[in-house]
């Protein structure tokens, strides 16, 4: 089989089940994700952080991005108000708007990465947003200033830098600083 075509086949997100939990431990090992997402990839870590999402027992939603068909990453979306802990953490530097919404993502496969991937899923997660929480005014994602592929990727998908201030890491050996990037929901015609 062909490898999907980043820019032509069709994209889609559906809800991450028990049975992409191998598939999602194999993602989070790859040097390239594990780099910026630092997570433990022991047996049971996968289920015992991504579980709770998704039975429903915790807010956020793990959605499987698809390529034609084909898993090819993960995206996170969630409301900032659900989670005070993250909401007091980034408020120093940026005001949320009551209803915002953060995102997370990564690309599964090293040959995906640097090929318009990115961009294309974060404007796929942002129009799903738009759709799924109706009254939410924008999208606002801190990342780690070092991972310019992932700001970048942002700003490529219509985000604009409206902050920057220094935040608890996911990779301890990251420095805090981290850019914060917002998107806001279109005006009606």
């Amino acid at each position: 089989m062909p490898p999907p075509d980043v820019t032509g086949d069709e994209l889609g997100f559906r809800p991450l089940t028990p049975a992409d939990l191998p598939m999602l431990r194999a993602w989070l090992a790859e040097p390239h994700v594990h780099r910026w997402w630092f997570h433990d990839t022991g047996p049971g870590a996968v289920e015992r952080d991504f579980g709770p999402a998704m039975r429903g027992e915790e807010p956020a939603e793990d959605l499987v991005v698809e390529l034609g068909g084909e898993p090819v990453g993960l995206l996170q979306r969630c409301r900032w108000q659900d989670y005070p802990e993250y909401v007091a953490e980034v408020e120093p530097y940026v005001v949320l708007p009551p209803g915002a919404v953060t995102i997370d993502y990564l690309i599964g496969s090293p040959g995906l990465v640097g090929r318009g991937l990115g961009p294309r899923m974060i404007a796929g997660a942002v129009a799903g947003v738009w759709e799924r929480y109706p009254d939410a005014p924008a999208v606002v994602v801190p990342v780690v200033a070092v991972n310019r592929a992932s700001w970048r990727a942002l700003e490529k998908a219509g985000f604009r830098r409206v902050a920057t201030g220094d935040l608890a890491p996911d990779n301890p050996a990251d420095p805090p600083l981290h850019v914060i990037l917002r998107i806001d929901r279109p005006e009606e015609p």
